[in-house]
């Protein structure tokens, strides 16, 4: 197949923890032709949906991991499968790439989904779900989070859009800077917050489950830096070993259907304590972290079924 990733600049990832250095790794070994554009490049003129787009080889030598060909003009159409892999914040800019790429649905196929990426952002999916996941707020108004707050004590804000762990606050009982924190994001964007209650077996970790096409494949334990509340590895968390327990396998039994279903082939939940806190879909991480604990080749695997849906397709 002819595979374009439409990402961040791959000259500036880390191979030993990137998952789109990998899916792009494990695509040039079984003989895919890979291309690479950001989503700055990638345009619509006159029906069609085109990239300015670099043919590249790979190899895990770090500084001199990618070989670019001369950029070209790629009408998508003519392309077997685009991976929408560049990270997050969701903004009007990463929502409109999705309705670029919609255009091509029937024409090639767009990983993961670029609709139900655009309609299931991983901190708004789980409410669909609340069940599975500790209580939750969404909400701009100060008095109701304050609110929220009085009601649960101990709690975690953070922006509604964001990754990797940025502008994450723990408020306990005690602390008095819901007021400024407040101030600030709202300062920043026209957004809402979402605040969860804390969830203090985040102490032992925050487990990162990673699903291919609705299955779970493993999971990594993140347990977060001394001091830290945080257990994002872009953070300082620390990545271990870990086996997933009944609970944490009830829940993708739960929502793995749904999310084969909606497109989604590759996706990292995350799991606090037996509670669902996020759906990871945007661009999911952890592939070579798992690769290494458990010995198993999970790009393989989220190929296997890329490959499956691009010959039904």
């Amino acid at each position: 197949m002819l595979v374009a990733f439409q990402m961040d600049p791959i000259e500036a990832v880390d191979i030993e923890a990137d998952s789109s250095f990998r899916l792009a790794e494990e695509a040039q070994a079984r003989g895919h032709d890979l291309m690479v554009y950001t989503p700055d490049d990638l345009f619509y003129r006159e029906n069609r949906v085109l990239a300015r787009a670099r043919r590249i080889r790979v190899q895990r030598v770090q500084g001199d991991h990618v070989h670019a060909e001369a950029p070209e003009i790629v009408d998508l159409a003519d392309v077997d499968a685009i991976w929408l892999r560049q990270d997050p914040p969701f903004d009007m800019g990463y929502i409109t790439t999705t309705h670029l790429l919609d255009r091509l649905k029937g024409k090639t196929l767009i990983v993961n989904d670029s609709f139900w990426v655009r309609n299931c952002p991983e901190k708004l999916l789980v409410l669909d779900y609340p069940d599975l996941t500790p209580p939750t707020m969404i909400a701009r108004d100060i008095e109701m989070l304050k609110a929220f707050k009085a009601d649960h004590g101990d709690v975690i804000l953070k922006p509604l859009y964001g990754n990797g762990g940025a502008g994450v606050f723990r408020l306990t009982p005690e602390d008095r800077n819901l007021n400024s924190l407040h101030e600030l994001f709202t300062g920043i964007n026209r957004e809402p917050l979402i605040m969860q209650k804390f969830l203090p077996d985040v102490s032992a970790g925050d487990k990162r489950v990673i699903l291919v096409d609705g299955e779970p494949v493993g999971g990594i334990n993140r347990v977060p830096a001394k001091g830290e509340t945080r257990s994002n590895m872009h953070v300082g968390g620390r990545p271990e070993a870990t086996a997933l327990t009944d609970r944490e396998l009830e829940i993708c039994s739960i929502i793995g259907p749904r999310l084969r279903e909606m497109g989604q082939v590759f996706v990292g939940i995350d799991v606090i304590g037996g509670w669902l806190t996020e759906i990871n879909v945007t661009s999911p991480t952890g592939i070579q972290e798992l690769e290494r604990f458990d010995g198993v080749n999970i790009a393989a695997k989220i190929w296997e079924a890329v490959e499956r849906r691009a010959a039904e397709a």
